[in-house]
């Protein structure tokens, strides 16, 4: 019910732009869902769409709607809904973005939904780009206390090849008022992860091929929302087709 919501909000917003505005949207498939190095579908294929209006002065409005896949990280939830408020600019050859997100859960035990807010630079020099980002969720019930996340990313196009190469290295901390729900993003405690991938991109289609990894210890846990087995190495397919 929550997610039919967004989307009748995202429709009935489209519906007022002005004509200026653009819209982009598509739909993914990935074989797992991994984010900061940990699983957001419990290992399994997980399908998604998207949608984001461009808005003059640089704003945007977004949407991504994910099957969780009853994944025990968000309480066994089936699905959840990201609308997004965003924000970007270039001067010279960097670039700055800056965001405000909610996290809606759907089919959850008990209250899994938080919001986060992030920033980030980077700069582009012909088919390379490098950049930093830092994402903040304060302190919420859902996830036990606050969470940051600070990272490194980098990508490069192979020249005259419709290949890219990406990487990141990020690092996840913050507070713990509740260790049972602060596991749900960081599992253990503090921890490091990594990626590198390779992109191939035709016309709308996008096939991406990714390792992840990450620090995480794969031992028992207290914690029902840890999920550490779906936080060590991964290698993870991805296709997207915008519309």
């Amino acid at each position: 019910m929550r997610i039919a919501i967004v989307i009748a909000a995202a429709l009935s917003g489209v519906a007022a732009l002005p004509a200026t505005a653009q819209v982009q949207a598509g739909v993914e498939l990935a074989t797992d869902e991994r984010r900061r190095g940990l699983s957001w579908s419990e290992g399994k294929a997980a399908p998604s769409a998207y949608a984001r209006i461009d808005l003059p002065a640089g704003f945007d409005l977004g949407a991504r709607i994910l099957a969780t896949r009853g994944d025990p990280r968000h309480g066994g939830a089936d699905g959840v809904a990201e609308p997004t408020l965003g924000y970007s600019t270039d001067f010279g050859g960097f670039r700055l973005d800056g965001f405000a997100t909610a996290h809606l859960f759907t089919g959850a035990r008990g209250k899994m939904d938080y919001g986060e807010v992030g920033a980030g630079v980077s700069y582009s020099l012909g088919p390379v780009e490098a950049g930093v980002e830092a994402r903040y969720a304060p302190a919420q019930d859902a996830i036990g206390g606050d969470n940051l996340y600070l990272a490194v990313r980098g990508r490069a196009g192979i020249p005259a090849t419709p290949f890219t190469v990406t990487a990141h290295a990020g690092r996840s901390s913050g507070s713990v008022d509740d260790p049972i729900r602060a596991a749900r993003l960081r599992p253990g405690g503090a921890y490091n992860d990594w990626a590198v991938g390779v992109q191939h991109v035709t016309g709308p289609l996008t096939v991406a091929l990714e390792y992840t990894g990450t620090d995480v210890a794969d031992v028992r846990d207290l914690s029902p929302f840890a999920v550490r087995e779906h936080a060590g190495d991964r290698l993870a397919a991805r296709i997207s087709l915008g519309l």
